[in-house]
């Protein structure tokens, strides 16, 4: 069942998807630098199941008006893993508080996996 967040305005109601919120969080943890992309997953039913885990890497659970944001992130090597997070939480509650109106309780960060830039050449094996 798809979750809202519904709002009675004045002249009507605003209701603002999950969706919604996961889109806004997903720009707002890329904007931040050292974050190589949102973790990808890949379908395995039994590991999901036996997880109670989401197949994807954004999920947002609503209750009483209040966000909590489950971010899966691949960075990138070199980086201060626990200063990227904070960056990370930060930019996520701030843009998804500022658009939607939304408080957000918690912003959770799971990294997922390193990623090396490519060297060309240089990666080949040496003789």
């Amino acid at each position: 069942m798809m979750q809202n967040h519904e709002n009675t305005q004045p002249n009507g109601n605003l209701k603002i998807s999950r969706e919604v919120i996961s889109t806004i969080a997903k720009y707002a943890a890329l904007e931040v630098e050292g974050v190589a992309s949102l973790a990808s997953f890949t379908a395995n039913l039994k590991g999901w199941l036996l997880r109670r885990k989401s197949a994807k890497p954004i999920t947002i659970d609503l209750t009483d008006d209040v966000a909590r944001i489950d971010l899966h992130i691949n960075v990138k090597a070199g980086v201060k893993i626990p200063e990227l997070a904070e960056k990370v939480q930060a930019a996520v509650k701030e843009a998804v508080q500022n658009m939607t109106g939304i408080a957000v309780s918690h912003v959770n960060i799971e990294i997922s996996d390193i990623i090396f830039e490519k060297m060309g050449s240089e990666l080949a094996p040496a003789d």
